[in-house]
């Protein structure tokens, strides 16, 4: 029996070998360069997020409080790093804030991303929640303190989009504010006000507010400053307040994702009581959260953590009149998509 390729002319089949070895090297070519696109590919989206997150960042107004004998003359209001002490370790932060380390200013970050929209989430992380009440020095204080926000964004055809919305954690309930002139409308939850837009670096941000002491945060200024109070501002620099009222101190931002960062810490026993987020705690009654384990108790549907992990899912419940809204996710490295 005769093959095809005995039947074939000497230029058909010429074309033929020439072809299968084309196509050979194109798929080896293409198999080499798999890992190098993809790490391009991956990099290039880490550096847009952190671009994104950068222009949208908020200008924050921290209040703070020197009295009673746990503010360390205001330095238990200052913004850091949750490893500002040099260790990933969350039973030692409450004495450490009142040694000689720099309370030097980080915010934590992490976007989200649907074809129609980024969802950003920023953490502001305290070592004491205090208070100056006698009375409630071993119920009302605990060490480690994490409050937040997230934002969303409107794929507009520019390059960072149209701010549309905030939702803010206020100990456990969350606020949610809209830009002015928004059409969205209030749907399982009520709009708790209009945010407060304030130009820096030529650009416009939102503005956020944090209590004193117990750190409840607010779009500004449904929380202010009240006497003392450090103005921070987004920049590459981690900066550190000259003192309790200092109202122009850089916040350098970290990706919660970063290599050895927050998220791959969840699994530290040090750290963590659990990779679900809760963080332990040598002092006082109560404890803090990472953004994945923020929870409003009276919200409907939206469960704990999805502030940060599923925010489309959150915006669709709190809001409605939405326009384009995809609730399916390209990017979410909480849920594993990178």
């Amino acid at each position: 029996m005769k093959t095809l390729l005995h039947k074939l002319s000497l230029p058909a089949l010429l074309f033929v070998l020439a072809s299968t070895i084309l196509v050979s090297c194109s798929k080896e070519d293409v198999q080499k360069m798999k890992p190098e696109t993809l790490g391009a590919t991956q990099a290039a989206a880490v550096n847009f997020n952190e671009e994104l997150a950068y222009r949208w960042a908020p200008v924050h107004y921290q209040d703070v409080d020197q009295t009673g004998d746990y503010a360390v003359g205001g330095k238990a209001d200052y913004i850091t790093a949750i490893n500002f002490d040099g260790d990933w370790v969350g039973t030692n932060n409450w004495n450490n804030i009142a040694g000689n380390y720099a309370a030097a200013a980080n915010v934590y970050y992490s976007v989200a991303e649907t074809s129609t929209h980024w969802f950003i989430n920023y953490a502001f992380f305290h070592p004491r929640d205090w208070t100056d009440n006698p009375f409630g020095y071993y119920l009302d204080q605990h060490e480690n303190d994490f409050e937040g926000i997230e934002v969303v964004i409107r794929k507009d055809g520019s390059t960072y989009g149209a701010l549309q919305a905030m939702v803010t954690t206020f100990h456990r309930d969350f606020y949610s504010y809209t830009v002015s002139g928004s059409s969205w409308q209030n749907n399982h939850e009520t709009n708790d006000g209009t945010l407060t837009m304030e130009t820096y670096n030529n650009e416009s941000h939102p503005t956020t507010g944090h209590e004193a002491k117990g750190h409840g945060l607010k779009a500004y200024p449904y929380v202010n400053i009240v006497g003392d109070g450090i103005r921070y501002v987004p920049g590459r620099t981690a900066g550190v307040p000259t003192g309790p009222d200092d109202r122009n101190v850089s916040y350098k931002l970290v990706d919660i994702f970063e290599a050895g960062g927050l998220w791959e810490q969840r699994n530290n026993t040090q750290l963590f009581n659990s990779p679900s987020g809760g963080l332990v705690s040598s002092y006082g009654d109560g404890g803090a959260n990472a953004p994945w384990a923020w929870n409003d108790g009276d919200d409907g549907d939206v469960q704990s953590g999805e502030i940060a992990t599923d925010p489309a899912k959150m915006f669709n419940i709190y809001y409605k009149n939405l326009g384009t809204f995809d609730l399916t996710y390209i990017r979410n490295q909480y849920k594993g998509l990178n």
